[in-house]
């Protein structure tokens, strides 16, 4: 694997796991990555407001930078940072490089009304100049060696723009551009808008790799996502953590993870939870996981019944 994600790697279709904020951390990654159809993981968003960060949050956030900017399975991880400085996005995004990131993406496309309210996530698609002007920023600073990325919705509070907000992301440099096919009003109620996820690739002329996301959670969801949004690179979030296979499955390399051997994996969950977090924080992680995991498997449920009363779990046997 190169150093960054070149054309090249588009050759292929790909399957992207996606940054979920408070979600997926490095433990969270190293688990879905171990599994296989993973091409590709970036880290919960690094909040840049109006300073350099120092190297320690970096490491805190993608400790996988220690180990060549990839999980233990040897998946390669991006940075993403969120902000709307162009000149500190771009301070920024030169050090994690520094430190070993493969690449640097951007994040767009966060609803949180928190984040919103303080100028960052989806609120810049408003103004689409704004997208241009922070990946611009970023592009200006990092290596032509290394990818410059950004995920981003259909829009704010409706689609009026995202012909646009597709334009300014090819025209600021862009490696590739990630649409997660909802407004930030939309959230995440279904449903997705693949169609125009289509029509995004249509404005930039496909001079860029575009990666599909939201609303899958079958390996028959993958295949009409790939379909309707007309590009085969997809990015996999919610339904990967309800279904561990997914991206193997949308491959057509695997079928269903059977739960006597995802049973392990949760097992090897709680035990690195508990190592690297406190007692309490590893349980209601546990408990997120078994909520998602009960769209898919019957067990989770019945797993979920007997430690919701449990502040903290040693182990599961």
């Amino acid at each position: 694997m190169n150093p960054s994600l070149t054309a090249d790697f588009f050759k292929t279709p790909r399957v992207f796991l996606a940054p979920m904020e408070g979600v997926v951390d490095a433990i969270t990654r190293d688990i879905l990555t171990s599994i296989g159809g993973i091409d590709v993981t970036v880290t919960e968003f690094i909040r840049v407001i109006d300073q350099e960060l120092p190297d320690h949050v970096f490491f805190r956030d993608a400790p996988e930078l220690e180990i060549g900017s990839q999980t233990p399975s040897g998946t390669p991880l991006l940075v993403q940072l969120l902000g709307s400085d162009p000149e500190m996005l771009g301070r920024n995004a030169a050090r994690a490089v520094r430190l070993g990131a493969r690449g640097i993406d951007l994040n767009f496309g966060c609803p949180a009304k928190t984040v919103n309210r303080h100028d960052g996530g989806a609120t810049l698609l408003k103004n689409p100049e704004r997208v241009y002007a922070a990946i611009k920023g970023v592009r200006s600073a990092v290596p032509d060696t290394h990818s410059v990325s950004a995920k981003v919705r259909l829009g704010f509070s409706d689609t009026s723009l995202h012909r646009e907000i597709a334009l300014a992301t090819l025209e600021a440099g862009a490696s590739w551009l990630t649409i997660h096919a909802r407004t930030r009003d939309d959230g995440y109620k279904p449903p997705a808008h693949w169609e125009l996820i289509a029509s995004m690739n249509d404005a930039i002329g496909r001079k860029i790799p575009v990666i599909a996301n939201g609303e899958c959670w079958t390996p028959d969801d993958t295949r009409r996502m790939r379909e309707i949004s007309s590009t085969e690179h997809i990015m996999l979030g919610r339904g990967l953590l309800a279904r561990p296979s997914l991206a193997l499955e949308s491959r057509g390399q695997g079928e269903l993870l059977a739960w006597e051997r995802l049973f392990p994996l949760i097992q090897k969950f709680v035990a690195d939870s508990n190592r690297s977090k406190s007692a309490r924080f590893a349980a209601a992680r546990l408990k997120q996981w078994l909520k998602s995991l009960l769209k898919t498997y019957p067990e989770a449920g019945e797993l979920f019944s007997k430690i919701k009363t449990l502040e903290t779990i040693e182990a599961l046997t």
